[in-house]
């Protein structure tokens, strides 16, 4: 069988870690800076390709290039991965305790290199410090990743190497370690392919956890309200007709409230629309505290909003009004009065826009009867 050169696979390596580092800089040029971690993967492939310039430039360059420092740098472009990771998923980037361990394992290479120069010794160590770390941030995923697909790449990857460098580790126990880097082995070739694989998928899966997120958050803002992070209109709306359709198979309709604060607009006019905001989120974070986890609170315009209560008769929807006024009434320096406009719906004939024209009429009684009460329509 003809191997390929390892020269070759190492450049191969660099090709990919270059092209996967200006993806993820470019993106974390242009993606908003709520998505964290992405300078981490960015910067890890740049460390990687660099490792794999001075492996490839062995014999040209002194052993503290293309052996100690090659080494430590594919050790730190791990590392660099792992605390974009964690930065991704809202953690810590915990660089202590692994400055620690890049400063004993750069005394160990350089001490395998010219202290006691063995070759099977110095590869086992990389193979056990590698391990251990994909092993940890693999259990780091497992813990904090969730489900989604690109975790689950990366988590496979982490897992699939890991293996490699299980077999590559029982190899060296067995005395097929060979006897240099560039030998053109079928071990060599197998580690060396297994590596750039590996580089090119951690990027594909870092770049694909990252475009997920963003995905995410922007169907978070075409979806809420980004003062109360209540539902904006037109998806509060759909939620309504999902909820209409459901009723109609199954029966069991929603209630809908009408909920306005009242005298807002002096509000605004005598304390300022700083104040005027901080009432509406406070409006929104105590009505939320008291609905059900099925219940959506919706910000329909200005300081009007609405509650969609689903499977909710009357009495149910009037308890829940009740608890909105209560919660608003304790004595908080940012509590308001409310006017609610309630509704249910009435049978399989039932129209959203029916509905609506009821709550509005209610709300309108509710503020004619003298705010500060909720009126059934």
């Amino acid at each position: 069988m003809t191997n390929l050169d390892p020269r070759s696979m190492i450049a191969l390596a660099g090709f990919m870690s270059a092209v996967m580092a200006m993806v993820l800089l470019f993106m974390r040029r242009h993606y908003p800076p709520s998505i964290r971690g992405v300078g981490g993967w960015a910067a890890a492939p740049l460390l990687w390709l660099l490792s794999t310039m001075l492996f490839g430039a062995r014999g040209a360059i002194p052993d503290w290039l293309g052996l100690v420092l090659a080494n430590q740098l594919l050790v730190l472009g791990s590392v660099t991965y792992y605390m974009g990771t964690r930065q991704f998923m809202g953690q810590p980037a915990t660089w202590r305790t692994w400055n620690w361990v890049m400063a004993g394992t750069t005394v160990v290479f350089a001490w395998l290199t010219y202290g006691w120069p063995n070759y099977a010794v110095r590869v086992g160590f990389f193979t056990v410090v590698m391990g251990v770390l994909y092993a940890a941030q693999l259990r780091f995923m497992l813990r904090h990743g969730g489900r989604n697909f690109p975790v689950r790449l990366v988590e496979v990857m982490l897992g699939l190497h890991m293996l490699v460098l299980g077999v590559r580790l029982a190899s060296i126990l067995a005395g097929h370690a060979g006897n240099d880097l560039m030998e053109p082995s079928l071990f060599q070739t197998l580690y060396i392919g297994a590596y750039a694989l590996t580089v090119l998928m951690l990027s594909i899966g870092a770049v694909l956890m990252a475009t997920d997120r963003l995905r995410t958050e922007l169907e978070h803002l075409a979806t809420y309200d980004s003062l109360t992070q209540a539902l904006n209109r037109r998806a509060l709306l759909q939620r309504c007709e999902d909820e209409l359709e459901r009723a109609q198979r199954y029966g069991n309709g929603p209630s809908i409230m009408m909920v306005d604060l009242d005298n807002f607009k002096a509000v605004n006019d005598t304390r300022g629309h700083q104040h005027g905001d901080a009432v509406l989120l406070h409006f929104a974070e105590r009505t939320r505290q008291v609905l059900r986890r099925a219940d959506r609170l919706g910000r329909y315009g200005g300081e009007e909003f609405m509650v969609l209560l689903p499977g909710a008769d009357a009495q149910a929807a009037l308890g829940v009004a009740q608890r909105i006024h209560a919660t608003l009434a304790t004595g908080h320096p940012l509590d308001c009065e409310v006017s609610i406009g309630l509704t249910s719906w009435t049978g399989p004939q039932e129209t959203l826009d029916a509905m609506l024209s009821r709550a509005d009429a209610a709300l309108y009684r509710a503020k004619e009867e003298g705010r500060n009460r909720t009126v059934v329509g």
